[in-house]
């Protein structure tokens, strides 16, 4: 299975304050916010920004999809049974289960839309990010699956995927100033580049080698081991990810640290 892109490989990502204002553009004016020249003009503003300087040009084809993707995720299939709405984390444990317990959607409520998931894929074993849930069902030992579509592959590619398991709220990057969060033994989801393929993979922080940032954000470097198979490789920020209850600890540590 080939990479299901994600935006921020592309491009490293919208800032918070671009993110925030797209999301109200899209509250006041759905339609108008896939609009081509309407998305044109947006990249020419965020590239004028103070708040980009020394970050990649924004391309106006980056807002196109984020608008789209935003209209496109529904969720509301999901919590329409017991237990499919309480979508729980899977994979490595979290450090606080009651950060992991708030991630899950009470019974009878519906996903807040803004929130955005991944899954496992069975096939080979990498977390893609998931368009749409399709439909769901039990089986016969009681567990729950979903189907979903992934962001980026048609319906030939749809997959049942176990909701406890391998289906969780989406790992997000770091921004090149919060480098200092990442230690060793985190747990990241990892963007591998090997010859015939490209995907993300879990994987742990074995060592770090800080080094001195530039225009092009930071250069540090970061030893992962590879979860799924007994490799090594130094990568770069832009390459991690992290699983937002695992994140939310590492910013709560930096902000309690003297």
């Amino acid at each position: 299975m080939d990479l299901r892109p994600r935006k921020r490989i592309s491009f490293s990502g919208f800032t918070n304050a671009e993110i925030e204002k797209m999301e109200k553009l899209l509250d006041d004016d759905p339609e108008k916010s896939v609009d081509q020249q309407y998305c044109k003009k947006l990249a020419r503003v965020f590239n004028r920004s103070k708040g980009r300087a020394g970050k990649p040009i924004v391309k106006w084809t980056e807002i196109e999809n984020w608008f789209q993707n935003r209209q496109q995720l529904n969720l509301s299939q999901v919590t329409s049974a017991d237990n499919i709405g309480k979508l729980p984390d899977s994979g490595e444990t979290c450090q606080s289960n009651k950060v992991n317990e708030n991630s899950h959607v009470p019974k009878g409520e519906k996903v807040p839309s803004n929130m955005e998931f991944e899954a496992r894929s069975s096939s080979d074993g990498a977390w893609y990010d998931i368009e749409k849930f399709l439909s769901h069902r039990f089986l016969d030992s009681g567990e729950a699956e979903v189907l979903v579509r992934f962001i980026g592959f048609g319906p030939e590619e749809d997959e049942w995927i176990n909701v406890k398991t391998a289906v969780r709220e989406r790992s997000i990057s770091l921004e090149n100033s919060e480098c200092n969060l990442v230690q060793v033994g985190d747990y990241v989801l990892c963007f591998q580049e090997q010859k015939d393929q490209a995907r993300y993979h879990e994987a742990h922080v074995v060592g770090i080698e800080k080094r001195m940032h530039d225009i092009r954000g930071c250069r540090c470097l970061f030893t992962i081991k590879y979860d799924h198979e007994n490799i090594q490789e130094k990568v770069h920020l832009n390459r991690l990810c992290f699983r937002p209850c695992i994140l939310g600890v590492l910013v709560k540590k930096e902000r309690e640290s003297p």
